[in-house]
């Protein structure tokens, strides 16, 4: 080739310019250059022949001859110069060369066939690298005047054929138009129909129509274009033998169109064909080959196939081994080593999401890296995979720094990424979610931030329809819930709800999503209810929890659904009081139990005890008993799903205690609310600060110690109370939503300590507390008039503590402004009239301004009219009016007001309904009113009054916790009724009176414990009636007297069903007079085995009143005053305190100077009454009322020679009532061969002097009464609590020989001492004891009681005869342990009768004899320290 290139450069230099030859020679020179170029591929042959061309042109102008040929050499040459370099100004001068050409060849010309392929050629080539469609569009227009310049028979047809056929697929490839490639494969059939066996271009026209054929069973997916395809590729494979250049192509071929067919039908055979196909083609290209790469590509890929359909991870590991070694031929900077990266990164991430293994992903994260090299083309591309990758690592082995390095490979990604990119938000999204996983495990809040601001960044850029926006607008969700429940800014939360409304409108009815959708938008608003109270968002948080559960069938129901429905409408219940929200609730609660997915039992202790609050709350509501058993049970397995290190433990040990205090409040239990105390001292304790729990665990144990505050008045208590609630205010910051409930429970704790200590501070405090939860309420709040309320309600403590008229001048403008916020139709506007009337009548009594007084009986009167007959607070407003009426009578002396007074009051028996304490102290207003006014109405208004009394307190449980309510509710109120039934000459109604109002929680108990136990017991209907009657009057009791909502309507349906209840109970046989007060006809009976005296002290009058069997009550006037009756008793109580003194004869003296005094005023009267009724030696029963029950009624005498004193004419007995006295006598007396006697004796207790006579007295005790009757004995360690309650249990009669500790403050602690703790009356009460008979209590003080309440007879005597001893005999004040022994002796040997029989009716006899015997040998008080109690 050289010495071609020299003889022509030789033969150029022989003809100079000029020469004729000269352009042939520099043709000839040029060509010869060319051809060297395409041989040795030096670019300055290929530079020299196109400048030689280029002055071969000039020489041949337009019009020569050869100007065609010029044109064209130098279009090919510059063309061959643009394959080389891609400079497309070389292509574009080829273009207009040729065009140059074709314009010198006519339609006839010889060269115009070549022509126009060659312009079409150069056109489609600019097509290829421009994209210009025009140039792709004329090269098709050319390439068809090719073929019509071509007829049939040409030889190169085939070839022009073929030639259009490329340009109509490239257009097809560009536009999809199916006709262009439709026309290119029927070019490609007439271009093979041209090739017949043995033509040396079949096989290239066989692969071409397979080509086709394959894009179009691609397009169409028509089976038979495939599978023609596949048999042109095999009939060129036969065409290219061992050896045939073309072979590897072939087998390539025919193996890409068989996986074609594999991946439409899945037919393994092809598969297999395709990978021994890409086998063979592999051992065609050994090393060095330059298709050997993509060979072990092809093969790997095909492997890879076959891996996915049949899981044989050697094929998955061939085919990594084959990308390994296809890149290794790839060093870096190879053009293609990136796509040999992918292929094998690809592969590895398959192998690691079938095994898992590190390895591998360190391997990949490696690989990436490496695709990262700044040489590499693709380099941008790979920093998303990389990112993706490492936040993988990261989950699977923590490393943050992983995290870390992911976060900025999204970065580098998204600043590679133009803004404009379609993927874009795809990229800030993925950055964000790391983001956000990196905030989880730091906290960092700038991650969190900076997460939502891409998220939403995000979200703009996807289009509108797009399939990502729905998990978009999710992730955007959840990392503003994130800071909202971080930062709890309510922005957050709105711009949350409007995200899950667009993703519940982008999820159709039919997507299986739509469920969650709907639940996490309930979520979101009752959230929001939670912060803004505004009721729309909690029902509609109900309605979306409804429609999600709609969406599931009833065995699939999803239980955190279910879960979230039941406690929105736990809370709306709360709000609106609709009982079928919380039978839903409960309902709801217990099918989320059940369908709890298996191994979610970390949630399980949360939903335990959510539905045991629902279940409390009904039992608050209805008083079902099984409500809040199933409660404790649902709590106490909670607690034991908690192990100690359990995040939801406080919760658990708090639901738990929540349920104790509960049933405390039912059953008044101490250590109910004791242990609930600990309960909730101990999830305090498992919850420091920052644990979300916290708050709640201090406010639980504030309330569970205001409760014990409130049941024992343990001032340690309430200033814990406050401490608790101070810590929980510190937990609420400034817009936090419970900080204004914190203020407000601070605020009336310190009241009430005020209340308590009258330390001024704490009002202060309190009241600006008020204000602060004030100034915290949004004026559109519901609960603001109730802030205003409390506020001014604290301030009119203040000005009557204080005096200061301003503070009840802001009293009054508050009370003004609450009722502005409470207009006609609210539920509040009685409440809020009331409380500004009341404000006005305290300034009336302040300053004396008469418009004060006249504003306040309209807002009273007001207040009235909206609270009708039926109305649970219409006695309140009766009261009140009364009050303020009264004041303007005493203020201008007008009838008409006191008629109207009275004309009001004259309204309260027609109350209908349940009668609560305001009924009650309406009621006893108007006694009280008509006492003072000396009104005819007195009678009636004391009738009302106890009536009242009998029917609120047969709404109460038999709990010792009820007890200050019936002591709040009797007070002197008994008495002054007896009082007024003397004074108008009512006797008999007397009696049903005084009976009505003393005992009363006695009686109650007696009332309701045997006759509901005899009911239960008379079969399955009695059981019901019971049943319903304890679920009415608890929901009853909690809505006439806990309630503080306007639930008139719900008391007046309790009522008619409670009295319903009572009807039908009443309809059994022997239950005739359920829950009737006796009539004075029953009453009387208690005198059937000797008169029975009522001695009354009141107010008003001292009376005595004589009950006999068998004619009319005889009245005693009594000459003293109530003044009178208390003195004595004080003067009493103080001798006897000091009795056994050094001086003991002057303190024996000053006694029987009281009874002296007893005998003049009162005992003597009535022996003188008696002595004309009944015989020397008969028996009495004295019924003492108000002091005279701590007088000794029955030593009373003249204590002078030659007379005698009380004891010397009859015996005497007590009774506390005369029902107490009628039951005892209905117990029939057992056989004594069946009865059992037990001697129970402590010596010791801690602090008080050690009894050293017991163990004689339980010596003496046995000997007396062991012949006759079956005995026990337990002393020292063996006389428990326990011990002696089991004893109680089993056995009939009693001795008991310890310290009686009475507790006047608190009498049901009133307690005997036994050797392990006491024993206390509230214990004794609950204990089921067997037809007990007697018991004898040799303890100090077991007759004394309740100092402020006396009549209730609250005292360790009374609970032995309350819990069915028939006789029990009883000591006034302390006993001596050094002369008992001989009190006791000489009783039981008195007790036994002449048949050596134990007749317990014989007890007064018997105690009357001993003390008579031993009257000159023991001390004077101890003469007369006991009384006998009962029959």
């Amino acid at each position: 080739m050289a010495d071609d290139v020299e003889k022509c450069r030789a033969a150029l230099h022989e003809c100079p310019p000029g020469h004729s030859d000269r352009c042939s020679s520099l043709s000839k020179l040029a060509a010869s250059l060319q051809d060297r170029f395409r041989q040795g591929g030096v670019l300055s042959d290929l530079d020299e022949a196109i400048e030689l061309d280029r002055v071969v042109l000039a020489l041949r102008p337009l019009g020569h001859s050869d100007r065609y040929q010029a044109l064209h050499n130098l279009s090919v040459s510059l063309h061959d110069k643009f394959e080389l370099q891609g400079i497309p100004s070389y292509l574009d001068e080829v273009i207009e060369l040729r065009r140059a050409a074709l314009a010198l060849c006519s339609d006839d010309h010889l060269d115009r066939t070549s022509s126009l392929s060659n312009l079409a050629f150069s056109l489609r080539d600019r097509f290829q690298q421009g994209g210009v469609l025009s140039d792709l569009e004329e090269a098709i227009e050319l390439h068809r005047a090719v073929l019509t310049l071509c007829s049939d028979g040409h030889p190169d047809r085939t070839i022009y054929l073929k030639h259009l056929a490329f340009s109509l697929e490239d257009r097809f490839k560009l536009q999809g138009i199916i006709s262009d490639l439709e026309e290119a494969i029927e070019l490609h059939r007439a271009a093979l129909a041209l090739c017949p066996d043995g033509h040396p271009d079949r096989t290239n026209s066989l692969h071409n129509l397979a080509h086709c054929l394959r894009d179009r069973f691609k397009l169409q997916g028509v089976l038979s274009d495939l599978d023609e395809a596949i048999e042109l590729h095999r009939a060129a494979l036969t065409l290219c033998p061992n050896g045939h250049p073309a072979r590897t192509n072939s087998l390539n071929n025919l193996a890409f169109s068989l996986e074609d067919r594999f991946k439409l039908q899945g037919i393994i055979s092809d598969l297999e064909e395709a990978i021994e196909l890409h086998r063979a083609a592999l051992t065609l290209c050994p090393n060095g080959h330059p298709a050997r790469t993509n060979s072990l590509h092809n093969l790997a890929f095909s492997l890879e196939d076959r891996f996915k359909l049949q899981g044989i991870i050697s094929d998955l590991e061939e085919a990594i081994e084959l990308h390994r070694a296809a890149l290794t031929l790839r060093p870096p900077g190879h053009s293609h080593r990136s796509f040999s990266l992918g292929s094998l990164i690809c592969s590895l991430e398959t192998r690691y999401r079938q095994r898992g293994d590190l390895a591998d992903l360190d391997e990949i994260i490696e690989l990436y890296q490496a695709a990262l090299a700044p040489e590499d083309d693709l380099r941008s591309s790979y920093f998303n995979d990389l990112a993706v990758w490492l936040s993988d690592r990261f989950e699977q082995r923590g490393d943050l720094s992983d995290l870390d390095k992911s976060i900025e490979c999204f970065r580098a990604s998204l600043a590679a990424c133009p803004n404009d990119h379609p993927r874009r938000f795809l990229s800030l999204h993925i950055l964000a979610q790391d983001l956000d996983t990196r905030f989880h495990h730091r906290n960092i809040r700038c991650d969190l931030d900076e997460a939502i601001d891409l998220h939403r960044d995000a979200l703009a850029l996807c289009p509108a329809g797009h399939p990502h926006q729905s998990c978009l607008l999710d992730t955007l969700s959840r990392s503003l819930g994130e800071r909202f429940r971080q930062w709890p800014v309510l922005s957050d939360l709105d711009e949350d709800i409007g995200l899950l409304r667009a993703a519940l409108a982008l999820c159709p009815s039919d997507n299986p999503a739509r469920s969650h959708s709907l639940q996490k938008l309930a979520k979101a608003l009752s959230t929001r209810f939670d912060h803004r109270r505004v009721q729309t968002d909690l029902d509609e948080a109900i309605e979306l929890n409804r429609a999600a559960l709609e969406l599931c069938d009833l065995e699939h129901s999803d239980a955190y659904a279910l879960f979230n429905l039941a406690q929105d409408l736990h809370i709306r219940f709360q709000l609106q009081g609709m009982v079928s929200d919380i039978d839903e609730a409960i309902e709801r609660h217990r099918t989320a139990l059940k369908h709890y997915p298996p191994g979610h039992h970390s949630h399980q202790p949360c939903s335990l005890n959510n539905f045991a609050g629902s279940l409390r709350t009904r039992f608050d509501l209805r008083g079902t008993l099984s409500d809040l058993d199933e409660a404790m049970e649902l709590s106490r397995t909670a607690l034991t799903r908690c192990p100690p290190d359990d995040p939801h433990r406080p919760r658990c040990l708090g639901s738990l205690a929540i349920s104790l205090r509960d049933r405390f409040e039912l059953q008044g239990v101490q250590s109910d609310l004791d242990d609930a105390i600990e309960l909730h001292r101990a999830a305090l304790a498992l919850s420091p600060d920052g644990h979300p729990y916290r708050s709640s665990s201090l406010n639980n144990l504030a309330h569970c110690l205001g409760n014990r505050f409130e049941f024992q008045g343990v001032l340690s208590d309430l200033e814990e109370v406050i401490e608790l609630y101070r810590a929980e205010l510190a937990l609420y910051p400034d817009g936090h939503p419970d900080r204004t409930n914190s203020l407000s429970d601070i605020a009336t704790s310190l009241r009430t300590r005020f209340e308590q200590q009258g330390v001024v501070s704490d009002l202060d405090e309190a009241i600006e507390l008020h204000r602060a939860a004030l100034a915290l309420c949004l004026p559109s709040d519901p609960f603001r008039s109730l802030l205003l309320s409390d506020l001014a309600r604290s301030l009119q403590t203040r000005c009557q503590q204080q005096g200061v008229p301003s503070d009840l001048a802001e009293a009054i403008e508050l009370h003004r402004a609450a009722l502005a916020l409470c207009p006609h139709g609210h539920r509040h506007r009685s409440c809020s009239l009331n409380n500004l009337a009341v404000s006005l009548r305290d300034r009336f009594e302040h300053q004396g301004v008469l418009s004060d007084l006249e504003e306040a009986i309209e807002l009273h009167r007001a207040a009235l009219s909206l609270r009708p007959p039926g109305h649970y607070l219409r006695s309140l407003s009766l009261n009140d009016l009364t009050s303020v009426l009264q004041t303007k009578f005493h203020q201008r002396g007008l009838s008409s007001d006191l008629e109207e007074v009275f004309r009001l009051y004259s309204q309260l028996p027609q109350v209908s309904h349940a009668i609560s304490r305001r009924d009650l102290r309406a009621a006893k207003s108007w006694a009280a009113s008509a006492e003072q006014l000396n009104h005819n109405s007195a009678l009636v208004a004391y009738q009302t009054t106890l009536k009242f009394l009998d029917q609120h307190t047969a709404l109460l449980s038999s709990s010792p916790r009820h007890f200050d309510v019936v002591r709040m509710a009797t007070s002197s109120l008994a008495m002054d009724a007896f009082s007024c039934g003397i004074r108008q000459g009512a006797f008999t109604t007397a009696v049903e009176l005084v009976e009505q109002g003393r005992a009363v929680f006695w009686t109650q108990l007696s009332r309701f414990r045997t006759p509901l136990d005899e009911l239960s017991a008379s079969g399955d209907t009695g059981v019901a009636l019971a049943e319903e009657f304890r679920q009415l009057s608890f929901r009853l009791r909690n809505m006439v007297d806990v309630s503080t909502k306007d639930q008139s309507a719900e008391i007046r349906q309790l009522t008619v069903q409670w009295d319903d209840v009572i009807s039908r109970i009443r309809m059994l046989p022997d239950f005739s007079q359920f829950l009737l007060p006796p009539l004075f006809s029953d009453l009387r009976m208690a005198a059937e085995d000797g008169p029975v005296v009522i001695v009354n002290a009141s107010q008003y009058s001292c009376d005595a009143l004589i009950i006999l069997i068998a004619q009319d009550p005889v009245h005693v006037p009594l000459g003293l005053a109530l003044t009178e009756v208390s003195q004595l008793s004080s003067e009493f109580q103080s001798l006897i305190h000091r009795a056994g003194s050094s001086d003991h004869q002057l303190e024996s003296h000053k006694l029987v100077g009281v009874l002296r005094k007893l005998w003049d005023k009162i005992v003597g009267p009535i022996l003188q009454m008696l002595r004309k009724f009944i015989p020397r030696g008969s028996r009495i029963w004295w019924c003492p009322t108000a002091d005279f029950t701590l007088l000794p009624l029955h030593a009373a005498g003249p204590y002078e020679p030659n007379s005698h004193n009380f004891s010397h004419f009859y015996i005497s007995s007590y009774t506390p009532t005369l029902t107490a006295l009628i039951r005892a006598r209905q117990q029939p007396s057992r056989d004594a061969s069946v009865e059992h006697f037990v001697a129970i004796g402590q010596a010791n207790l801690a602090g008080c002097n050690d009894l050293r006579c017991v163990a004689a007295e339980l010596d003496v005790v046995a000997q007396r009464v062991a012949p006759f009757i079956s005995f026990t004995s337990l002393a020292c360690s063996d006389a428990t609590v326990q011990g002696t309650l089991d004893a109680l249990s089993q056995k009939q009669w009693l001795h008991l020989a310890c310290h009686g500790l009475p507790n006047p403050k608190q009498p049901f602690e009133s307690s005997f001492a036994m050797h392990d703790g006491p024993l206390m009356i509230s214990e004794i009460i609950r204990t089921h004891l067997q037809n007990p008979e007697f018991a004898f209590l040799s303890a100090c003080d077991t007759t004394v009681g309740d100092e402020s309440s006396p009549d209730e007879a609250i005292h360790l005597a009374a609970a032995m005869q309350f819990s069915g001893f028939r006789s029990v005999i009883g000591s006034m004040w302390s006993v001596d342990d050094d002369v008992v022994g001989q009190i006791v002796s000489l009783f039981y040997a008195n007790l036994v009768d002449d048949s050596g029989r134990l007749d317990c009716r014989r007890a007064a006899g018997a105690l009357h004899k001993a003390v008579k015997t031993l009257r000159k040998k023991i001390p004077f008080e101890q003469q007369i320290v006991f009384v006998h109690i009962g029959v």
